[in-house]
Parts: structure tokens; sequence; C-alpha cells
């Protein structure tokens, strides 16, 4: 070894010793810092403690003249939360080890319920819940209950004839990379809403007195007299100046043709078990927010309670060919199964991938979210043979309905493609195409419609037009070709001028 060697290896040995003496110096400071946080919080505590139970245990010393003073602990609460998943690519709630806040009392439970009730115009419920508890000595109550009963007096029944139903596509993240100049690009623009353009609508329509309600709360089948069901009209009651609509959002699917260009990847649930869109950025970085339609609709009524009648919010529609909620769900991604499509990638962890969609699923309908059938190839019903509707329905009865928590009896038709014309569907229809879907359990028939409001009770269905609110809609009002949206929102705070123009239909 050379002098000018030996030297730096010395050097090197003294650096390495003086490095090694002050990690041992710092971690003497840590343990230090670290003892004197816990003597701050351990003092105060058993000082408190010390209070506390001399407080109470004194009195009752001196009254049985005992020398020795008992030890009084305090309550503690513990949260478990089931896991949401396991074995699957999505974030569990594990939920908190200990809760450190003071738990409601059941009054003060039952208090905010019913104001969050009372909000969403649930009078009924409110007062049910308020009725349940033992009031009896407590005027707040029976006092609340009054408030309630002389808020409900107020409203006024909505017109059951003029509920319009607006809807959306899975919303754009990226509009550089969503928008680009290509066929794809260009049919992106027309058919699908901005984020941005999605939170000034339900903003704008929320100022307007709009408020969200479901397909449900406008008719229902009910049993008659003689046995037999009938869709029978209900009654919304709002207050003064309210107009009820309905929303829907087509393709909640997540495709897979559609990775990489802008748009969320799938439904996730969150820590705290709320649903949310798992997002991959240009760059490849994954993230999980508000990226679509649910988690923003969530956080708006929840800063808006009276948005949503009831509680109730948007209706999902889902195709079936490429799985659910952008999770490969199908049969045709099942290794196991000879319906395997050979063109896709097989899933390994498709049972895995049906549990967690199913647990999302309840956690929407919980939400105040419905289901609908967007058929399981998005398949054109006007032109499509009967065989070929059979067929498709099939499919989606087998891969799509047992990952929800009910049976769906919503139809939202691809492309607005309805089956017949204005004339009310009939039983024995020279198609049959009526008779095959309400055999399948449909009653809910919605196609699209530019009109404000199209409706049409049978005495077994419904049906609905609905209202696109996308590019083409939007710039056709923004540039003065045509007038149909202003009675929602107003276009020129809405539009989203990221967005390439002029915007033709493209389908």
């Amino acid at each position: 070894m050379t002098e000018k060697e030996f030297m730096e290896e010395d050097y090197r040995k003294r650096m390495e010793e003086h490095h090694r003496k002050m990690e041992i110096r710092r971690e003497k400071r840590r343990q230090q810092r670290n003892f004197h946080i816990f003597l701050g919080i351990l003092i105060p505590a058993l000082l408190i403690l010390t209070f506390v139970g001399l407080r109470f245990a004194l009195p009752y010393m001196e009254e049985h003249n005992l020398l020795s003073f008992g030890k009084k602990t305090g309550p503690s609460w513990e949260k478990e939360v089931e896991p949401l998943s396991s074995g699957s690519d999505i974030t569990i709630n594990q939920g908190p080890e200990e809760s450190t806040e003071e738990p409601l009392s059941e009054k003060e439970e039952a208090l905010q319920a019913a104001e969050l009730c009372a909000k969403q115009y649930d009078y009924d419920k409110a007062i049910e819940t308020l009725q349940a508890l033992d009031s009896t000595g407590d005027s707040s109550i029976s006092d609340k209950i009054a408030e309630y009963e002389a808020e409900k007096e107020k409203l006024v029944p909505a017109d059951m004839d003029q509920i319009t139903h607006i809807f959306f596509h899975i919303l754009i993240t990226d509009t550089d990379r969503a928008l680009k100049d290509t066929r794809q690009g260009r049919q992106y623009n027309s058919v699908m809403t901005t984020i941005p353009e999605f939170k000034e609508i339900i903003k704008e329509m929320y100022e307007r007195g709009y408020v969200m309600v479901h397909m449900h709360d406008i008719a229902e089948m009910q049993e008659q007299a003689d046995g037999t069901k009938k869709m029978v009209k209900k009654q919304i009651l709002l207050p003064e100046g309210k107009k009820p609509f309905v929303m829907s959002e087509d393709d909640v699917n997540y495709y897979i043709y559609m990775q990489g260009s802008g748009f969320a990847d799938k439904m996730v649930l969150d820590e705290d078990g709320k649903p949310k869109l798992q997002y991959t950025d240009k760059d490849g970085n994954v993230s999980v927010g508000d990226y679509d339609i649910v988690p923003i609709l969530d956080e708006f009524v929840e800063e808006h309670p009276d948005f949503a009648y009831h509680g109730h919010k948007a209706i999902l529609a889902f195709t079936g060919y490429n799985g659910v909620l952008g999770y490969r769900t199908d049969e045709t991604f099942d290794p196991n199964s000879s319906a395997l499509d050979p063109k896709n990638k097989a899933n390994p962890n498709i049972e895995e991938d049906k549990a967690t969609v199913k647990k999302i699923t309840q956690v929407l309908k919980d939400d105040g979210y419905e289901f609908a059938s967007h058929s399981w190839g998005h398949i054109n019903f006007t032109n499509r043979s009967l065989e070929d509707i059979k067929r498709d329905t099939d499919r989606w009865k087998r891969n799509v309905e047992p990952l929800l928590p009910d049976s769906c009896d919503i139809l939202l038709y691809p492309f607005g493609a309805d089956i017949g014309d204005w004339h009310p569907y009939k039983k024995g229809g020279e198609n049959g195409k009526y008779d095959l879907l309400e055999e399948a359990g449909f009653r809910y028939f919605c196609n699209v419609d530019s009109t404000q409001i199209w409706m049409q009770y049978g005495d077994q269905f419904l049906r609905q037009g609905r209202r696109n609110i996308d590019g083409y809609r939007l710039y056709e009002s923004y540039s003065g070709k045509a007038d149909r949206v202003s009675d929602l929102f107003d276009v020129k705070k809405v539009f989203d001028t990221r967005r390439p123009t002029p915007i033709s239909w493209e389908d």
C-alpha cells in the first residue's frame, strides 16, 4: 500500500468512526426528546386523572370513613371495521385503532340523523327517528318534531309529468391526453364532459333549485286489489320553487381501450371506505381521488344535502363485456371458463375482483346510487334482432347483475336506440322485444331525446327521454348554433375552453 493509499484509508476509517459517534449522539438526543415528550403527556394526564378521581372519591370516602383510595379509570371506545377486500388491488379500510373523541349519545345521534333527513325533505323519516327516542320530560325532542311537521306542511307536490333526465359519460381528467386530433380524440370531445364542466353544471343546477331524484321516486310497481302489479305514479314533495330531475352516467366500466387516455382507471374504496377513483397520470404516477362523477357528487351533496331528495343520487349504468367499475369480471376474462375470449388477457384474480366489485356496489347503493343495464355489449336495440337481444340480455344477467346488491329493473338504451317509437309499449308486439325485456325484469326504460322532457307512463313500465350533456351539446349552445341547455345552466360559465373547437358529432 502506498503512502497516499494509506492516508486515504486512515482518513476513511476516522470519518467512519466520527459518523458512528455522531449517530450515537443523535440517537441519545432522540431518546431524550421522546422521553420528555412522553413525560409531557403522562404528567398532565396523571394530574387530570388524579383530580377526577379525587373529585368523585373523596365524598364517598368521607361518608364511609375510608382511608384508602380506589383507582378510577375512564372508558375507552374502539371502532372495528371489517376489511373491504383481500387479495385485490384496492385500498382497504382498516379503521382507526382507537377513537379519541367522545362518542355521541343516542339523543345526539338521533338529532343529527333526523336533521339530515329533514334537509333532504324526508320529514317523515326525521320525525320517525325522533319518535323512537324516550323523550319523557324532554321538550327539545317534541319541539323538534313539531318544527319538522310544520316544515312538511309547506311542501308542495312536484309535477310528475315534468321531470327532466340528464346524462353523462365518465369524465375527462386530462384534456391534453383525451382530446387529441384523432378520430378517437374527436369522439371523446363530442360525447364526454370534463371535470370542471361537471362541477360547474351541478353548482348551477343547485342554485336554480334542481333536486336529484331516483326513477323509483317517480313511479313504482305496486300490487293491486286483484293481486296483479301495476306501475303507479308517485308523489314527490318539495319546497316551492324546487324542481326534481334524474341524473345518470353511462359506461361506468373504465374500458380497456380508454386506459392511458386521460380517464380514471377504476373505482376503489379509500381508507375511510368511501368510493374514489384510481387514476394514472401521463408519467405513470398512480393516485386515488375525485376523478369521476361519484366522489365529486358525494362531496357536493355533503356540502349541500338538499340537492339530493331523500339522499338519492345518480343512476350508474354498466355494460358487461369489459367487466364492471374497471375490474375485468366478465366470463370472457375468466381463465377457468369455456367463454374465455382468446383476444382478452385472462384475469387470474377474477373471483377476488368480483368480490371487490360487490363490496363497492353495496357501498354505492348505501350512498344513494341506483344501477342500470346499458346492455352487455353496448348494442343497438333498434337494429338488433330479437335473438341478438336475448343473447345479450342473458349475458348481462349472468355477468353483471350478480355483482349488484339487488336485481336490476332499469335499462338505459345504448345510443338511445329504443325498441319502439313514441307509442306505448304493448305486450305481444310484433317484434317481441318488449315481452323479452319485461320477462327479464326491466320496468324503467330510457332513450335519448333532445327535448327538455319526455315521459310516458304505462301499466307495466315508465319511459323517459334523457338529455346528453356532453361536448357536442355544450358547444352547440356555446357557439349559438342551438339552445338546449339554458333551462339547466349558463353554458358560458360551464364550457371548458381547453376543448378543441369546433365540435361536431362523432359516433
